[in-house]
């Protein structure tokens, strides 16, 4: 028995040990071929952004076929409503709804898309979206400046992703309180 626990043939066997036991760890684990997007419930946040908001919020009616929606934050600062809420596209990119009431409203605008300068404009639904285009960070922005709020579609999604988001946008009634 001192042979196996003293000088190179102790360390060879324990070292046998130990790979046998790591082999038969990850054999059992489980390998993470499945995708796994951790998909939340923004119910909660339109809800409360329809109440807090002085302007009118604007929602995807329906989350689109094969979107999981990632991320909602809504902050109030003294007035100051901003809603942003992700996703991940069919197509596996990000795509991003963000609305405020901050002022001046160009500023949120060019901070969401990361660019003040316009490459295009957009007709969805009869209305101008201006297009903006970010190369460097792979950023596609769709920009509706209205007199009370801004709204900004963006992210990495290509521009049809963009545009079928910015399309599913409908006006969330304020609750009643």
């Amino acid at each position: 028995m001192r042979r196996f626990t003293e000088g190179f043939y102790g360390y060879a066997f324990a070292l046998i040990v130990c790979l046998a036991a790591g082999s038969l760890i990850l054999f059992f684990m489980p390998n993470g071929k499945s995708e796994h997007i951790p998909r939340i419930d923004f119910s909660i946040d339109k809800v409360n952004a329809a109440r807090a908001a002085s302007y009118t919020i604007e929602v995807p009616g329906q989350v689109l076929p094969n979107w999981v929606p990632t991320s909602s934050q809504l902050t109030d600062k003294a007035g100051v409503v901003t809603w942003r809420l992700g996703f991940a596209t069919d197509k596996r990119m990000h795509a991003m709804v963000a609305q405020s009431n901050e002022t001046p409203l160009a500023d949120f605008a060019n901070r969401m898309a990361n660019s003040d300068k316009a490459t295009g404009t957009r007709q969805i639904n009869g209305t101008a979206w201006e297009e903006r285009f970010r190369q460097d960070k792979n950023q596609r922005s769709l920009i509706r400046i209205l007199p009370d709020r801004t709204v900004v579609v963006t992210g990495s999604a290509d521009w049809d992703e963009l545009t079928a988001l910015a399309a599913s946008l409908v006006v969330q009634p304020k609750p009643a309180t």
